[in-house]
């Protein structure tokens, strides 16, 4: 209970400080062992838009972190040999890659092309079919639910079924009015499982049903739903180069990425050694 006063009273206190713009913010708000902390190391971690109640927590879990974190130090420094406790080596090895990986994405940002054609894809596709085997079943298709007393129904029936464009701007219209959703998803691949646990169905052999099924009409005590199957592509075989077109982009990118910083570190080696910088013993 102490420690809780003591934790409100002097985040009171930081809050105070913190309104009045006091510049004493280098004065102690909390002690253990030889270490201080500062109003100045906890003011920037309460947001303006805060209430009073809302920065009072905030700064009270804060100070508790705070000194949890220089008893786990102490600890440490206690119980861990010398050895252990020489970690200046990894820190320097961790600024150094930290450094080059800052210097490597300022480098990506300003020279990397981001621009991949249509060329390029389809070539790296073509290249690398047995890349792009498909693990689901994938459609193209019109998905229409309907309530189940929407006029007109068996006129959806025809419509869904006719390839006729009259037909088509029909349904269209219809759906626009009666649907609960009308979709043709931008007549991209979309997975199979998506969109048939939508409907009151159960398909034991998804492969098969597709093979022999380009219409499905189903029902169930509040709606009709109608797929009409465009195409299809089965597990097992090579997906459209349309749904990996993302993927392949991205390999692509990462292509030149590594390029660029392989030919980066080429180009500052052969300088360093022209004019040279190094000598290798």
């Amino acid at each position: 209970m102490k420690y809780l006063i003591y934790l409100t009273l002097i985040t009171v206190f930081f809050l105070g400080c913190k309104e009045e713009k006091d510049t004493s913010n280098k004065k102690p708000i909390a002690k253990i062992h030889e270490k201080n902390l500062y109003l100045s190391d906890v003011e920037d971690i309460i947001p303006d838009n805060k209430t009073k109640e809302d920065s009072t927590m905030i700064a009270e879990n804060y100070i508790r972190n705070w000194i949890k974190k220089q008893l786990l130090l102490k600890k440490a420094e206690n119980n861990l040999s010398e050895e252990n406790k020489d970690i200046q080596k990894q820190i320097e090895e961790y600024r150094s890659s930290l450094l080059i990986y800052r210097y490597q994405q300022q480098l990506i940002n300003q020279k990397l092309d981001t621009n991949v054609s249509e060329v390029e894809i389809q070539k790296y596709y073509e290249n690398n079919t047995s890349n792009f085997t498909l693990d689901k079943n994938l459609i193209k298709v019109l998905y229409v639910e309907l309530p189940k007393n929407s006029p007109n129904i068996s006129s959806v029936k025809v419509w869904m079924k006719s390839e006729n464009e009259n037909d088509i701007s029909k349904l269209k219209d219809y759906c626009y009015q009666y649907a609960k959703k009308y979709d043709d998803f931008d007549n991209e691949w979309i997975e199979f499982n998506r969109l048939i646990t939508k409907i009151p169905i159960e398909i034991n052999n998804p492969q098969r049903f597709l093979k022999y099924n380009r219409n499905i009409e189903e029902k169930d005590s509040l709606f009709h739903y109608f797929i009409k199957i465009n195409d299809y592509k089965l597990k097992g075989t090579s997906a459209p180069v349309s749904y990996v077109k993302e993927k392949i982009k991205s390999v692509i990118m990462n292509k030149r990425k590594h390029k660029l910083l392989e030919k980066l570190e080429k180009d500052l080696y052969n300088e360093a050694l022209n004019r040279n910088e190094f000598i290798i013993y």
